[in-house]
């Protein structure tokens, strides 16, 4: 070999040695070792971030608190530091956390509940915008009692029927934005002190069927724990939920080199070479610059040289069980989202339990699901929605299991459980099913077990005994036909704090049929108040399970009644209450002896479908209430083809207090045509209420002559174009026509 040949041979050698020493430790496709920033930054120290890790978490840019610490102001610029880095590494992202009790911005405090749902929504909606393609995400964090709850988890449904229906809720905000995401609940003391509360909570929200593909735990717990405790404490674990885990924070907080390596040594082996474990994430590794005393589970001194723990973490992630370490996550992404719903997780005997299986591959094609009944094949599912009927005939916990085959042959399992108690059969009160639009009483919900129709309330003593926190009753119902409706709740109470919202716990998701509605005092336990709760989404045709939730009891409720929602005439008065659809920013709410449109911040609008039977020019009388001297809102009207026409704005005068109103009047510059309109209300400036608005007729166009009253029908304006009733006699305008009643 020549001299040009042995040194390209030396040069190439060198160079394939540099490119190993600064390789990423993990070379096993199907699983990461993962870390977390360095006080907010990603590369630290001699070494690159991507010359160790595989997979990037930040550990603080990603909290609520650091993207939209003002309202309404969402700044990623410090997440895209780790984001942008794991794109061009090619390597996993992940966020950390979209819900925790921790580092959520202190506005939320300040504000409705009915506000901080629409506060959610707006912040999953901004990251979904941000980050589109996200393929991993802590939902939600520390949850467990004791731990960091979100104290506005009563904004997402509460405790609910499930006792953690807040967290499915979350679950599924995230499902519809992130659908092929991988969805993590992470919590910590998972090993040690809280593994009873840790189980029993994600599994709720497996068998509830919420769209969890992994649990989380956060490994900070394990610094002297023995190998056989790990051992034992992962086994339970995993026969208990059999879904996917995360080692998602792993350290060993200790300023001793061989207590350090001793732990590594025992535990990472077994984490990593579990098949149902998707990867590590390390919690920090520069010595110094930890979370724990003193950063000292750090892996790397400042000087770059390694902790005896890091020396034989390389060691070990070069070796062949590392590498072909099996995972849960082939690829590190999901490929089959399964998730068992049955339609309630506690049923009585003889009750017939509707089960939903909501499955969906990345790449593949579902050939078939077999449902398994306590290990006994139920039945064969080939068509989506894959949906069937269970009859309960024994008392106990019953296992589902669905097992999804794939055309190439291809298994895939989740498992769900459902509680069969002793117990009334489940049936309508009446034994016949209420239909809507109509009314129900609030004591005449469905027979059944105690958890199972309702809970928390008793029958006997409803209209005597104040509602409870926590409390829910179900209504069977008939919905003759689709839309949107309104609801309107008879309420007492004797002082003010009450909350109530209406749900549905269908074979798809929980759903918020109203807000958060907040419950007046009105004087006594016997008087009543009408509140006007509009539908949030349509109510579709055919039979519901509607919930009422009490999610702050202390006050009574004697009804509820279904109403369409109306198309509002014009000239005529639109309550405020009664619109077809609106944004953040502003909600519904009890004032001014009625229902209210409040809570109203600038840029929030709200629409109302308005049927104009006469065309000509208006003016109006809008009852208005706010305690500053700025606040303003503009009225368009939209025809069916997008044209818009402005009605004015109204500046609303500083009324002393949001509870005290006064109508102010104007005349409206332009003309508006006749038909079917939307009128749209648009807060330029918020912190104001609006009660109703009355559109009139001043000047009527469009007549011709005075037809008698047997040649026109349809509602009827006097000449000043206020609507009149069927006794009222003399000229009245129908249709755009002079029509003589007599």
């Amino acid at each position: 070999m020549n001299f040009l040949n042995k040194y390209y041979v030396l040069a190439c050698s060198l160079l394939m040695s540099s490119m190993v020493a600064n390789a990423q430790l993990n070379s096993n496709p199907d699983k990461f070792l993962g870390n977390i920033t360095t006080s907010e930054q990603v590369d630290w120290g001699k070494e690159k971030f991507y010359q160790l890790w595989d997979q990037i978490t930040p550990e603080n840019e990603t909290k609520w608190d650091a993207i939209e610490g003002s309202r309404g102001v969402f700044t990623f610029t410090r997440a895209d530091r780790s984001a942008n880095y794991a794109k061009q590494h090619h390597f996993p992202f992940k966020y950390h956390t979209l819900i925790w009790g921790g580092q959520y911005p202190g506005w939320m405090n300040n504000i409705s509940t009915g506000e901080q749902y629409n506060a959610l929504n707006e912040y999953f909606d901004a990251v979904k915008a941000h980050y589109p393609n996200l393929e991993i995400i802590d939902v939600v964090n520390e949850a467990i009692a004791g731990h960091n709850p979100a104290p506005y988890r009563p904004a997402l449904g509460g405790e609910g029927r499930t006792g953690y229906d807040w967290i499915i809720k979350a679950f599924e905000m995230a499902h519809e934005r992130w659908p092929n995401a991988i969805l993590v609940y992470n919590d910590y003391n998972t090993f040690r002190w809280q593994k009873t509360e840790f189980i029993n909570l994600v599994r709720t929200l497996r068998d509830a069927g919420a769209p969890i593909d992994a649990y989380g735990c956060q490994s900070h717990d394990v610094t002297d724990i023995s190998l056989s405790e790990f051992q034992s404490a992962m086994t339970e674990i995993q026969d208990a939920l059999k879904i996917p885990m995360y080692s998602t924070e792993f350290d060993v907080g200790t300023s001793n080199d061989q207590q350090q390596l001793t732990q590594y040594k025992n535990l990472i082996p077994v984490l990593w070479e579990a098949d149902y474990c998707g990867g590590v994430t390390l919690w920090g590794y520069i010595y110094g610059h930890t979370w724990t005393t003193d950063g000292n589970s750090g892996l790397i001194r400042e000087d770059g040289t390694d902790r005896p723990a890091m020396t034989w973490l390389r060691e070990y992630m070069a070796s062949d069980a590392a590498k072909n370490a099996n995972s849960p996550f082939p690829g590190m992404k999901k490929e089959a989202s399964i998730y068992v719903h049955p339609a309630a997780l506690k049923v009585a005997k003889g009750d017939v339990l509707p089960i939903k299986v909501r499955a969906s591959m990345a790449t593949k094609t579902i050939e078939k699901i077999d449902l398994y009944v306590d290990d006994e094949k139920f039945v064969t599912l080939t068509e989506a929605p894959y949906i069937t009927e269970y009859t309960t005939s024994s008392t106990g916990w019953k296992t589902l299991k669905a097992v999804v085959t794939t055309t190439d042959g291809s298994t895939y399992e989740r498992l769900s459980r459902f509680q069969v108690v002793r117990g009334t059969k489940r049936e309508p009160f009446n034994d016949e099913v209420p239909e809507l639009p109509g009314m129900i009483k609030a004591d005449e919900y469905d027979k059944g077990a105690s958890g199972v129709a309702y809970s928390n309330v008793s029958r006997e003593n409803f209209t005597t005994t104040a509602t409870k926190d926590g409390a829910w009753m179900e209504y069977t119902v008939d919905v003759k036909e689709d839309g949107l409706y309104i609801m309107e709740a008879e309420i007492a109470a004797t002082n003010t704090g009450g909350l109530f919202h209406l749900s549905e716990y269908s074979l798809d998701n929980l759903t918020f049929f109203t807000n958060f509605t907040e419950v007046p005092n009105t004087g006594s336990k016997t008087e009543f108040q009408t509140l006007r709760c509009p539908m949030l989404k349509p109510l579709t045709a055919g039979r519901h399970a509607l919930c009422l939730n009490i999610d702050k009891g202390g006050f009574y409720i004697k009804s509820l009644t279904f109403k369409p929602l109306p198309t509002v005439d014009m000239p005529g008065i639109v309550e405020m209450e009664d619109f077809s659809t609106c944004s953040d920013g502003v909600v519904a709410k009890s004032g001014n002896g009625g229902t209210v449109m409040g809570n109203t911040t600038a840029n929030a609008w709200i629409e109302y479908t308005v049927d104009i039977s006469q065309a000509g020019k208006y003016s109006y009388e809008a009852t208005v209430s706010s305690a500053v001297s700025d606040s303003k809102f503009h009225m368009a009207l939209i025809d069916s083809e997008g044209n818009e026409k402005t009605l004015g704005t109204v500046s609303v005068p500083q009324t002393g207090s949001l509870d005290t109103y006064e109508v102010k009047t104007a005349k409206i510059r332009n003309a508006i045509k006749a038909g079917k309109q939307t009128l749209r209300v648009t807060f330029t400036s918020g912190n104001c209420n609006i009660d109703k608005i009355n559109f009139i007729c001043t000047e009527p166009s469009g007549i011709t002559d005075v037809k008698t009253d047997d040649v026109a029908t349809g509602a009827s304006y006097n000449l000043s174009g206020q609507k009149v009733g069927a006794g009222y006699k003399g000229i009245v305008i129908r249709n755009g026509k002079k029509v003589i009643i007599k």
